[in-house]
């Protein structure tokens, strides 16, 4: 079904593989044969540095209403004057503007305000789904788009994007660059034709169940290439495309042929298409070998996409797959009277759903939609708990499926069709029942991403599936049924666009508005006091984390911490809220101390406190010079993770750290380079460190680096560090600040991207 190769390999005319140790032609050089790949044409004409040190220029951004307001304060408070390039501001997460909280149309009125102020491209809610208005409007083959979501990818319509935190925005926003080594490039070779009833969600789980736990292609450029490739939808390589950011790639690019310059003709953008595919003869850094005639009908089971199985697979071994889940999901709930009991949903032999959801840049695709409406016919839905929820990814989707009738159909068969909206994915709408299991086709289903509240009680969980199998389920009263064991055969049909709906769209590029004024909600609020790297820093160690990867929704909660979004305060309070409950006590206690500190510092306070002054005699016995102690040492939190920032883009992850006085992170590597990004950007190191340092942490040790300015200044890599315990005793560990860029070294000397800019 899938092979991986780690060899490095041949591809000739974009059809035969060979591997490098049996070339077949080498009537070119290595070093021509990379060039020829699509991803080095595309980063050449992108790039301003090297072919070594990428520096890079995109022909777009994108944020949504999650991280726009974040952005454009980080910017303006860095010197912004207007947006140099297109920049889309989509309002897809915040859509509910729900009573309770903060989540109203403020941020929609700050966004509209700053697209005009600064020249951007506002996109109102329930308009479209971030990545589907991308692809949509802004997509071209050959382009770069760079967006604060981390399934920003349209690959397979040529062009490659990239989801970051938001300081790597606000760079291309101050016309600076997105610096990067250059990645390796894995060639996923597609071969074979599809079974009717396989479609897009299950090739995207075989893949990822594949390469996330040997990091096969972390952080480095997949390109779609092969046979297999012409016989696939436009929409199916979409399905495909959008999931590789959940095999923590770096981003992705697809072959382009007469499909899709079909889909630019459509949607009124011809001009946007050129071929692309890889030289005569191309060399890549390792092959996946994808027949897709091998492909079944999958489920990813709680708590991540990488833990698939065949459908099939697991309705013949239920009781024993599911106590397996169980059991390895119960190290990430973090109260200890919740138990996950999947086995409960066993009724007969058989595995019995609660809910189903086709949503979201993955999922909510007209083809999708159709596939759904023609396995379910004329079919009636149970009328017990079960339900089905449909979320068009767009409004010109859904105005087709008003012209198709296939909305009326598929109300009339009890589905409900709701407004283009990203809640399902990141857990602010349908939020299930208690102890109820929902089968989605959306991107991820992470611990409590599907809105459940582990302190309060309530723990849900999420398989993911694809459309097809979803409706068949659906089709069979709830049961977990593949479309493969049904009659189906995949619909042939005609997608027209509808531009209408986005007329209401504003904008404003090129045309920015000085004088228009921001309009700002009571909690849209300024970031705090970030202050430059001190001589030296101690560092309480708030949180130790020893689960194997941390999600990015770990570290800062995707649905309720939401709420607060645009107040930076606030929203840090839900910092590892549902994984390490203890962890914002713990940071805000040193951060009062530092605070305190700072006040000393600037002659504004001469008293020193008696916990203050414990705190330094903790370090050093001698304290006849604690003001000069305290003049050139900061105070703040460090959070230990194995290997965390799995998952979302969102910046939140480390800007609350950093809103807490977090000045540190540890692991023994980050998951992704978009979270190790935010970290710098925010000023926080990324120490790694061996295995063995995790055994000796515990909650409120605390971590004294002496000199730390100048090693990270004269660039010293491995970093000597005290570790004093509780009770006082001490012993020295050692910590790793590896592959630090010169402008990262100056951002963290800085203490923040906004102070670098601001200086």
């Amino acid at each position: 079904m899938i092979t991986l190769n780690n060899e490095k390999v041949w591809l000739y005319d974009n059809e035969e593989i060979a591997l490098h140790s049996t070339i077949l032609n080498s009537s070119v050089s290595e070093e021509v044969a990379i060039s020829n790949t699509m991803t080095a044409r595309i980063f050449a004409a992108h790039n301003e540095g090297d072919t070594t040190n990428l520096k890079l220029k995109f022909d777009s951004l994108t944020s949504h209403d999650l991280t726009y307001v974040g952005v454009v304060q980080t910017a303006k408070a860095s010197g912004l004057e207007k947006f140099p390039i297109p920049y889309v501001l989509t309002n897809c997460h915040n859509s509910l503007c729900a009573v309770g909280g903060t989540l109203n149309d403020d941020d929609h009125l700050f966004g509209l305000t700053s697209a005009k102020k600064y020249g951007g491209i506002f996109v109102p809610a329930n308009q479209a789904v971030i990545h589907q208005y991308m692809r949509e409007v802004m997509a071209g083959c050959g382009k770069m788009i760079l967006g604060t979501d981390s399934h920003t990818r349209y690959g397979a319509l040529g062009c490659m994007g990239i989801g970051e935190g938001g300081g790597e925005l606000v760079k291309q926003l101050l016309n600076n660059t997105y610096d990067m080594k250059n990645p390796e490039v894995i060639a996923v070779y597609l071969e074979g034709k599809l079974r009717n009833g396989v479609g897009p969600q299950d090739v995207a789980l075989a893949l990822i169940r594949e390469v996330f736990d040997n990091g096969f292609v972390k952080n480095k450029v997949m390109e779609f290439v092969g046979p297999g490739v012409d016989d696939l939808s436009i929409d199916f390589r979409n399905g495909i495309d959008v999931m590789t950011t959940e095999t923590t790639c770096l981003s992705s690019i697809w072959t382009t042929d007469d499909k899709v310059k079909e889909y630019y003709e459509i949607h009124n953008r011809k001009e946007e298409y050129k071929e692309l595919k890889p030289g005569a003869i191309a060399l890549y850094d390792g092959l996946i070998r994808i027949d897709l005639s091998k492909i079944e009908c999958m489920i990813a089971l709680p708590f991540h996409p990488k833990n698939a199985y065949t459908i099939n697979e697991l309705n013949a071994n239920l009781e024993e797959i599911l106590a397996k889940v169980e059991q390895e999901a119960q190290k990430q709930i973090s109260n200890p009277k919740l138990k996950l009991d999947l086995r409960s949903k066993i009724k007969d032999g058989k595995l019995h759903v609660d809910q189903a959801e086709i949503a979201g840049c993955a999922g909510g695709m007209y083809e999708n939609i159709q596939a759904t409406r023609e396995i379910l016919k004329d079919h009636i839905l149970t009328n017990d708990y079960f339900t089905l929820n449909i979320y068009p990814a767009s409004t010109p989707i859904y105005s087709k499926m008003l012209d198709d009738n296939s909305a009326k159909d598929l109300t009339q068969n009890g589905a409900i069709i709701k407004p283009a909206f990203c809640g399902p994915c990141f857990g602010a709408g349908d939020v299930p029942a208690h102890g109820s299991l929902s089968i989605r086709h959306t991107t991820r289903n992470f611990p409590n991403r599907e809105g459940s509240k582990p302190g309060e009680g309530q723990l849900t969980s999420v398989a993911l599936m694809d459309a097809r199998s979803i409706a068949a389920t659906a089709l069979n009263g709830g049961v977990l049924t593949a479309a493969t064991e049904i009659d189906f055969t995949e619909p042939k049909v005609q997608y027209t666009f509808d531009e209408i709906p986005y007329k209401r769209v504003y904008n404003g590029f090129e045309k920015p508005d000085n004088k228009s004024e921001l309009k700002f909600g009571p909690n849209i609020t300024e970031w705090p006091e970030m202050i430059e790297l001190k001589d030296n820093i101690l560092l309480k160690v708030s949180a130790v984390i020893k689960d194997d990867v941390t999600t990015t929704d770990e570290l800062i909660p995707s649905g309720d911490a939401a709420t607060y979004r645009s107040n930076p305060k606030r929203m840090s309070d839900y910092t590892l809220s549902r994984r390490d409950p203890q962890y914002v006590g713990s940071a805000k206690e040193i951060l009062a101390l530092e605070e305190e500190r700072r006040l000393i510092d600037k002659g504004e306070e001469t008293n020193i406190s008696k916990d203050l002054e414990e705190l330094v005699a903790h370090v050093q016995k001698d304290t006849t010079n604690l003001e000069e102690f305290l003049k050139t040492t900061g105070f703040g939190s460090l959070v230990y993770a194995v290997k965390p920032g799995d998952g979302s883009a969102r910046e939140q992850a480390a800007s609350c750290q950093k809103v807490l006085g977090g000045l540190a992170n540890i692991s023994v590597e980050y998951a992704t380079k978009r979270y190790r990004s935010n970290l710098v950007n925010w000023g926080i190191l990324p120490f790694t460190a061996e295995p063995s340092v995790m055994d000796k942490l515990e909650r409120n040790d605390y971590i004294y680096l002496e000199q730390i300015k100048d090693k990270l200044a004269n660039g010293v890599k491995q970093i000597p560090a005290t570790l004093i315990k509780e009770n006082g005793t001490t012993q020295q560990i050692q910590l790793n600040l590896n592959d630090i860029e010169p402008e990262e070294k100056e951002v963290l000397l800085k203490g923040s991207l906004i102070n670098f800019y601001k200086n």
